[in-house]
């Protein structure tokens, strides 16, 4: 749950023994904070990161933003783009970026979302509903984690009361093994896939095994974890394979997993917070050089003020950390803020609930070693996406996470790219990428990735990055051929055929056509070897707007100039015909109220009515459009109808 909070604000000391001697001190650990120069146009409240390296954020109320770097890579010196509202406003749910690129989202605490999810399209700047799971069915405080077949595992906790799977091919809802209450939950993905979680408000653990589908009941908690309303902190996978909870008491734990994935592992203690901080809904993020960014707040309530520190597992200690604009503390509760593990290695952090003040955190050190992924291979595919083997491409956690109700895992392979001669930064896009785990640098994965548009030709110092930790760079050419020229084409009867001059060099071509206009966007519909195509399938009447590309060694080239085809033909059939019957007491006679979809093209529509299912059918009316009353019926008799388009 969330509640109101009670601005006030405390400086915190570290307590440290000397000779006998107590004494305070304010030494904190070495990492920077800088504010971002420019604010979103709406609040933020919470943000995932996409797989082009730009971040992704919503306020609560269904309105996105996108921030993006700048030329030289800033997300301190980024730009704010105003992207797509959600169909429903939701705050605290559950989210995942999709192996597809995609982003879903399930449930709210708040706002008309707490029933339903929707797919958000990062190419196409659109959202989708999903079908809901079940009538009635509330996700509230939702907990979700891709599971290795890329699908999401999702924990309701109102009337349904157990877990589901959002199938991502089939886009429904699939029935999960059941856990006890996961409301106030934080799952942490371990190395062998299997998803330990700390049952609400008490000291009793389980784990999920994705291969079995099954819940394991796993060790008891050595110290209470939850605190006040049942509230807990984040979890994380260490990078020696153990699982660190921080807790809404003062206390936290690390869980050794068991030795097979059906096994219980075991829990100890582990350093206590300090100054009776703990996190009662807190973010927290697991940084490159290893160690843990924490936001904590005083235990008993949701409490301000903000205090920050880092958890280091080698040495199972705390080291307090100077808070964004100075000072030793940030005001507010901890629980209205949020962080996100971004490409560059830093954390962004929102300041609070609906805030513009966000701040990025540098943090000192170096990268680990054991976290730094490596490339084997990079090959064109012949639509002019590339594909990339490597290792360690998922990190050795899941990124940044949150005590419940957001997750902003991060653990998928970005690529970035630096022009050797101007020095500016690029974020291709991965898509696909072969595996959902974490701690895979004993295994080679893959993931395709496209090139940003407009990307100048030339050399470039390319990277794949892990939750903020790059690889080796290795060099990358992008020398792309010319755009095809002459392109014509034939419209026909839900058709279109198109033919191109040839371009030297090219060894495919991307057939593409219009989708959106703001963005101007065209989706690639056909890739073939010669210099023409038919592409089938078309709705007669609507405009096609074609521009084809050239693909070869060197990469995939700029669009042609467009082309407007429109087939035609007959209009397609009209869809959603649907009869209702009005009784008498409402009009002078009673009917049969017929609607239906109109059909792109269609100037009228011919009804037909039979008495048995499947026909015959009799003509029964022309109509311009939809509805139409049938008045000519008899009480208590059984009507079929049909409707087709002219």
């Amino acid at each position: 749950m969330k509640s109101k909070i009670n601005f006030s604000r405390r400086l915190a000391f570290l307590l440290v023994a000397l000779g006998g001697l107590l004494i305070l001190s304010d030494a904190q650990a070495g990492g920077t904070w800088a504010p971002l120069v420019n604010g979103p146009p709406t609040g933020v409240n919470s943000t995932m990161l996409l797989s082009d390296g730009t971040v992704f954020t919503y306020d609560g109320g269904g309105n996105c933003n996108k921030l993006t770097p700048d030329i030289h890579g800033s997300y301190v010196n980024g730009t704010w783009t105003a992207m797509t509202p959600m169909f429903d406003a939701r705050l605290f749910f559950a989210s995942a970026l999709l192996t597809n690129g995609n982003l879903f989202v399930a449930g709210g605490e708040y706002g008309a979302g707490h029933d339903h999810a929707e797919l958000y399209d990062t190419l196409n700047n659109t959202w989708t509903k999903i079908p809901d799971p079940v009538p009635g069915v509330g996700f509230s405080d939702a907990i979700g984690k891709v599971l290795p077949n890329g699908n999401v595992l999702v924990a309701p906790v109102s009337q349904f009361g157990g877990n589901v799977i959002y199938n991502v091919v089939s886009n429904n809802w699939q029935t999960a093994a059941s856990a006890a209450n996961q409301n106030e939950t934080c799952w942490t993905k371990l190395a062998n896939d299997n998803i330990i979680t700390i049952d609400t408000g008490s000291v009793n653990t389980e784990h999920y095994v994705p291969s079995l589908n099954i819940w394991v009941a796993d060790g008891a908690l050595p110290v209470p974890l939850y605190g006040y309303g049942a509230e807990l902190g984040a979890g994380f996978l260490l990078p020696n394979g153990k699982a660190f909870y921080i807790g809404g008491t003062t206390n936290t734990a690390i869980y050794t997993p068991g030795a097979t994935v059906t096994s219980a592992g075991s829990w100890v203690a582990s350093a206590g917070m300090p100054n009776n901080l703990g996190a009662v809904d807190a973010p927290a993020a697991m940084m490159v050089n290893g160690k843990i960014l924490c936001n904590l707040g005083p235990v008993g309530g949701f409490n301000g003020p903000c205090n920050f520190y880092e958890y280091d597992y080698t040495t199972d200690s705390f080291t307090a950390v100077g808070a964004p604009g100075g000072g030793s503390t940030y005001g507010g509760a901890p629980f209205g803020t949020s962080m996100l593990d971004l490409p560059d290695g830093s954390v962004l952090f929102v300041g609070g609930q609906n805030s513009g003040s966000l701040f990025i955190y540098t943090p000192d050190g170096t990268p680990l070693a054991a976290g730094k992924p490596v490339i084997n291979s990079i090959s064109g595919n012949p639509n002019g996406s590339y594909h990339l083997m490597g290792v360690g491409l998922n990190g050795i956690s899941s990124g940044a996470a949150y005590g419940d109700d957001e997750q902003m895992d991060s653990n998928y392979p970005l690529v970035r790219m630096t022009n050797t001669v101007s020095g500016n930064v690029y974020y291709a896009r991965t898509f696909n990428w072969s595996s959902t785990s974490v701690m895979t640098s004993n295994r080679v994965l893959t993931t395709e990735f496209s090139l940003p548009a407009n990307l100048p030709a030339g050399n470039y110092s390319l990277v794949v990055v892990a939750n903020g930790n790059a690889s080796t760079a290795t060099n990358f050419t992008y020398a792309p051929p010319p755009a095809p020229t002459n392109l014509t084409g034939i419209a026909g009867n839900a058709q279109a055929t198109l033919s191109w001059n040839s371009v030297s060099g090219a060894t495919s071509y991307n057939v593409k056509v219009l989708t959106t206009i703001s963005p101007l966007r065209y989706t690639t519909v056909a890739t073939v070897t010669g210099n023409s195509c038919t592409n089938f399938g078309l709705v007669n009447g609507r405009n096609y707007y074609y521009v084809v590309s050239a693909i070869s060694a060197g990469g995939e080239g700029t669009n042609s100039a467009s082309l407007l085809l429109v087939p035609f033909g007959p209009p397609p059939a009209p869809t959603s015909l649907t009869a209702a019957g009005i009784p008498q007491s409402y009009v002078n006679s009673p009917l049969i109220n017929l609607t239906w979809t109109a059909s792109l093209g269609a100037t009228n529509y011919n009804l037909k009515r039979g008495t048995v299912h499947n026909g015959p059918y009799t003509n029964l009316a022309s109509a311009t459009s939809s509805p139409f009353a049938d008045t000519n019926i008899l009480v208590g008799k059984a009507y079929y109808y049909v409707v087709s388009a002219v």
